[in-house]
């Protein structure tokens, strides 16, 4: 894999767009398929990617995306900052069209400046399985990798990757 660059989510939305019509193609053809080998060809790339890839030069997921938090994400961040849990998800915690809890604001509340995170070691699961390229049965999640195409720089860039090789070849 080419050295995976840094790209602002304005460009992925862009890039993401102009490869709809491949990446469309592409994940229908595998969620039809299930190709046995789908999971090792993706987590190949996704180790591949990330041994190239610092997200703290990115944080484009922190910064433009919020996590579904879990009653249990809310109560450790909670623990971590010294709150009750009813508190923590009063001040920061919303509940979306989905009926799960959300932060209320992007970026992140937690996303420091210098791209760390503040509650790192008890950082919601979401944001730990985050861009989620490494999980199994990845054609379960086939439309949720397609529209962090337009977040995550690894995940286009793997995507683009699938599309172009000859085994998914669209």
């Amino acid at each position: 894999m080419d050295q995976i660059p840094y790209i602002k989510p304005e460009k992925l939305r862009e890039f993401t767009n102009n490869r709809r019509q491949d990446f469309t193609l592409l994940f229908k053809k595998l969620k039809a398929k299930k190709p046995k080998n789908l999971d090792d060809v993706v987590h190949e790339l996704h180790n591949e990617a990330f041994d190239q890839f610092d997200c703290l030069t990115c944080a484009n997921c922190c910064s433009t995306i919020s996590p579904v938090i879990t009653e249990k994400d809310a109560e450790r961040m909670a623990k971590r900052l010294k709150m009750k849990a009813v508190d923590f998800i009063s001040q920061y915690l919303r509940i979306d069209e989905d009926k799960d809890y959300v932060f209320k604001q992007t970026p992140c509340p937690f996303l420091m400046s210098d791209n760390y995170c503040m509650v790192y070691e008890d950082r919601p699961k979401a944001c730990r399985e985050y861009p989620h390229t490494d999980r199994k049965r990845m054609y379960q999640i086939l439309n949720l990798t397609h529209k962090n195409c337009e977040v995550c720089p690894v995940v286009f860039c793997i995507t683009d990757e699938l599309a172009r090789n000859s085994v998914f070849k669209v």
